[in-house]
């Protein structure tokens, strides 16, 4: 194994060294490759992070003035004007808080290997692949070019998500019609299936299916606006919508409910953002929606349950919110409990269970306290998950109080830039707008689904995320021709 991985990284250092657009391209499309694991002298490491580091040092080597520097050819005062003559990285500041908050959650771990490699993958490396995209894909003649901005390298990046998404997604319905890799008994049977497709439980397809699906919504929408309807152009439009079909048919047999509840989300602000018509359709959709689930008895209370964490689900979230406030309270506001630190820092705190009440019986409490054989009934161990389960509790777990109110910054801004984009009229007579509404609602979906799930602290999900940021970004720069020299 460890020879083939060694085999992959030399042909992907050889196509990084001569398409290196190309080397990105097959890593945004391989996210899930952080499932192959190896070590080199004994340092472990993932598939994913081998090409991140392999495509960042190729760049950085060949695309820097870095070699004129070693020789002496190119100093500090070259590199002052040359910073000056340049816009500062978009997020820059941001990036740089984020290392350093998250560097010191690993300090209050007592730098164990699994924080520095959590640190390592969660946050170094997807600030290098941030930086790269910028750089690789940023187009520094936007204002000459006839095509609209983001048209050449942010295309690379939506096609490459969108065919990451369709190998996703058609692995995961084979395995709902054959039940085939699922691995976990529960999962695989038919009356009960869940698929999982690459990853290793359902709700991974959920989180990282569910935000490319916004951005190739907003994508495919843009395109149908300015498209002459060729038969080559409607090629790529039936593959986007391919993949856009089958990524909500992988989540809905996933049955990633968070996943779908923000997709819903994702739509209803996509509607309210694209235009007057889309507005009224949309308050008049959400609207008659709303009644028709009021009216509908099964349906108000599944969703009441579902609003309100009154399931099985969660009301296992809401205990386990509770036992991470207690120990936050107990001292670790500030701090956090250090990154990695979570399951050890919770113990003291843990309930070994909970009674699952049913809202609709009146004598449950009663049951509960003096039926032995009811409360065994429902009765409901539960475990020590690795986070929280909630968005803004994971990171104010993990990096402390500082490292919380940096993300929301982070999210914050992107909502504004994106707001801020949208109004521009260069970008109404594109496909720019309702890219953008996408990634705006992509960004939706990953709050509404973290409410209740972990939409950042994986490898993929975390790059995925710098990402989204980086789209932003190139779309803000290419508009104003900020990375021109």
């Amino acid at each position: 194994m460890n020879l083939i991985i060694f085999i992959f990284c030399v042909l992907y250092f050889i196509l990084a060294f001569r398409r290196l657009d190309w080397a990105v391209m097959l890593l945004i499309i391989a996210l899930p490759s952080y499932l192959i694991r190896s070590s080199i002298f004994g340092i472990p490491f993932t598939l994913l992070e081998a090409m991140i580091l392999i495509s960042f040092g190729t760049w950085f080597l060949r695309h820097t003035k870095f070699k004129e520097f070693i020789k002496g050819k190119y100093g500090w005062k070259d590199l002052k004007k040359s910073r000056e003559k340049r816009t500062r990285y978009p997020f820059g500041v941001e990036l740089i808080l984020l290392l350093i908050i998250s560097y010191i959650a690993v300090a209050v771990s007592g730098f164990s290997e699994s924080a520095l490699g959590i640190w390592k993958a969660y946050f170094f490396e997807p600030a290098l692949f941030f930086i790269l995209v910028l750089n690789v894909f940023g187009n520094r003649d936007a204002k000459k070019s006839p095509q609209p901005p983001f048209a050449k390298g942010g295309n690379k990046i939506l096609w490459s998500l969108a065919i990451s998404a369709l190998a996703v997604s058609l692995f995961a319905i084979y395995q709902k019609f054959t039940g085939a890799f699922i691995f976990n008994e529960f999962w695989a049977a038919e009356e009960t299936r869940r698929v999982t497709s690459f990853f290793g439980y359902p709700n991974a397809v959920g989180l990282y299916l569910a935000p490319i699906v916004m951005v190739l919504f907003g994508w495919l929408v843009g395109k149908l606006r300015i498209t002459n309807y060729e038969l080559r152009i409607n090629f790529k439009l039936l593959f986007v919508s391919l993949s856009i079909v089958l990524s909500l048919l992988s989540i809905y047999f996933a049955k990633s409910e968070g996943a779908l509840i923000g997709v819903a989300a994702g739509l209803v602000v996509f509607g309210l953002l694209a235009g007057k018509k889309a507005r009224w359709a949309t308050v008049g959709i959400v609207i008659f929606a709303t009644a028709s689930i009021m009216a509908f008895t099964p349906a108000r209370e599944y969703a009441v349950n579902k609003i309100l964490l009154r399931d099985l689900s969660g009301q296992i979230r809401k205990a386990q919110w509770v036992e991470t406030w207690e120990m936050l309270k107990d001292g670790n506001i500030i701090t956090g409990s250090g990154l990695t630190n979570y399951k050890n820092a919770i113990k003291p705190y843990h309930q070994e269970g909970i009674f699952v009440r049913d809202y609709n019986d009146p004598d449950w409490h009663k049951k509960t306290v003096f039926n032995e054989e009811f409360r065994n009934k429902v009765w409901q161990p539960t475990e020590i998950y690795l986070y929280p389960h909630n968005i803004f509790l994971n990171f104010l777990v993990e990096l402390g109080i500082a490292g919380m109110f940096l993300f929301i910054w982070i999210i914050v801004k992107y909502f504004v830039i994106g707001m801020k984009l949208i109004t521009n009229y260069e970008l109404r007579i594109t496909n720019n707008k309702f890219l953008i509404i996408g990634l705006i609602c992509a960004m939706v979906v990953m709050v509404v689904h973290g409410l209740v799930d972990v939409p950042y602290f994986k490898n993929d999900l975390a790059v995925m995320f710098w990402v989204l940021i980086a789209m932003m970004s190139l779309i803000n720069l290419k508009l104003k021709d900020d990375f021109r020299k």
